[in-house]
């Protein structure tokens, strides 16, 4: 008897560490939650002790990971120092890759990396050569350390020289924050965000620049800074497609919605309207630079009007780049889309940009995280209209930005029934995993047809 049962557990394990690497990733992401939520319910968690209810700790705990920033209790007076320590590594965890923060692990305690773990890290970071996932890891960690220092750094000078807080809370706000924005995640130690510090670009800069930073996405920062290095040498700026349409994409993204929140809200007496115009242009790109996955706000988003409402809902459906801390279908899958939509029109027999033609599996891989992404969105909304019967524009705002890990509220989130809680909390995790990676991920195997159909075209439009 003993015997089968040791047979049957390395049985066992052995098939655990011999699943797909996307399933690993989301075993791992769902044991972090609930680790982090067990520690959140923990009595010294609260500020007022006595412990907190599974419910809300389970939806911080996914927040964080998920670097999503949404709450149901203000974060700097329900949490206790403790517990905002927690979210704060929740939200570091999640941001840097729980295969990434593994295989960086691994690396160092060992110098080496096995196979698998290679493969893991490599579904992880998205990176195409698996000899290269060691420069690849070192890399992010490298690129995160500097980011979050150096912002962390102007952050807590400006706290405590600007507003006259003591070099202790100076320092945790500013790091606080900046690890926040550069994971993208929005969390805040006031209720209102950072709405005091609308009129201040010592502030709002910063949080913003670390914001895109870690929404571009960890290959889009390492090939910068290595063709940076090699331009020195050869003179020569030679950057991939993938590089190319994040830049552009991101760069149009963020004028279209710096130049939107201001003329649709230029006039709006709770938003803009007391601002002088410099400061009315700051905030409309602060709000563009964070609507497309960070969820830090320096504006009322309830005072917002119906068409900026809308405007920003396209903003965090579309997310930043792939293999970082943003959320979304990615800036990479709209520049897709809208090149073969583009080259349909056309007439052109195939999808080009930049000197480049784009294969069929990218298009259908753009096509299919777009359509999950909306069929989410709409059957979530439906889902949360049913069970909370609140207005339709500010479900779908919420729904929108639990999707894309935006964490931008209207307020309602704190005031919705458990179940609504529980719906948010679902989109979060697989707005944080991605659609194509959670359904890769559930496969049971990888099917190959050895044979193709006769070709038919059916009438379209």
């Amino acid at each position: 008897m003993a015997g089968r049962l040791a047979t049957r557990s390395r049985r066992l394990l052995r098939s655990l560490l011999t699943v797909h690497p996307a399933r690993t990733l989301v075993l791992a992401f769902a044991l972090v939650i609930l680790a982090g939520a067990a520690l959140l319910a923990l009595p010294p968690a609260a500020e007022r002790g006595g412990g907190t209810g599974w419910v809300t700790a389970l939806f911080t705990s996914t927040s964080a990971v998920c670097v999503t920033g949404l709450v149901t209790v203000d974060t700097g007076t329900y949490w206790s120092g403790f517990g905002e320590g927690v979210i704060l590594l929740l939200i570091q965890v999640g941001g840097f890759g729980i295969m990434t923060m593994a295989s960086l692990l691994a690396l160092l305690v060992s110098g080496r990396l096995r196979l698998r773990m290679q493969l893991t890290a490599q579904a992880e970071t998205k990176s195409l050569d698996i000899g290269a996932v060691r420069r690849v890891l070192l890399g992010v960690a490298g690129s995160t350390l500097v980011v979050e220092a150096g912002v962390g750094a102007i952050l807590a000078l400006r706290f405590h020289f600007g507003y006259g807080e003591d070099a202790d809370d100076a320092t945790y706000l500013g790091f606080f924050h900046a690890v926040s924005a550069f994971n993208n995640a929005g969390f805040g130690l006031r209720a209102d965000n950072l709405v005091p510090y609308a009129r201040d670009p010592w502030v709002t800069l910063p949080v913003a620049g670390a914001v895109i930073l870690g929404g571009l996405g960890f290959p889009v920062l390492l090939e910068l800074v290595r063709h940076r290095r090699r331009r020195r040498t050869t003179g020569k700026r030679n950057w991939s497609l993938h590089t190319k349409l994040t830049l552009l994409t991101s760069v149009l993204l963020l004028a279209v919605g710096t130049v939107l929140t201001c003329l649709l809200e230029w006039t709006n007496p709770e938003t803009l309207r007391p601002f002088d115009w410099d400061e009315k242009v700051l905030n409309g790109f602060f709000h563009s630079a964070v609507s497309r996955t960070a969820g830090f706000n320096a504006l009322d988003i309830g005072a917002l009007r119906p068409s900026t409402l809308l405007a920003t809902c396209m903003l965090m459906f579309i997310g930043g780049g792939s293999a970082g801390t943003a959320g979304g279908i990615k800036v990479t899958t709209f520049a897709v889309l809208a090149v073969a939509m583009l080259a349909e029109v056309r007439g052109e027999p195939a999808a080009e940009v930049m000197g480049r033609r784009l294969g069929p599996s990218v298009l259908r891989q753009a096509v299919t995280v777009a359509l999950l992404g909306v069929g989410l969105v709409v059957v979530a909304t439906l889902a949360l209209l049913t069970v909370s019967g609140m207005p339709l524009a500010a479900v779908l705002f919420e729904i929108v930005s639990a999707f894309g890990t935006v964490g931008l509220s209207t307020g309602i989130t704190p005031d919705l029934p458990t179940s609504g809680q529980f719906i948010l909390i679902a989109l979060m995790f697989v707005g944080r995993l991605g659609p194509v990676t959670l359904v890769s991920a559930l496969a049971l195997r990888e099917r190959r047809r050895r044979y193709q159909l006769p070709e038919e075209r059916p009438v379209i439009g």
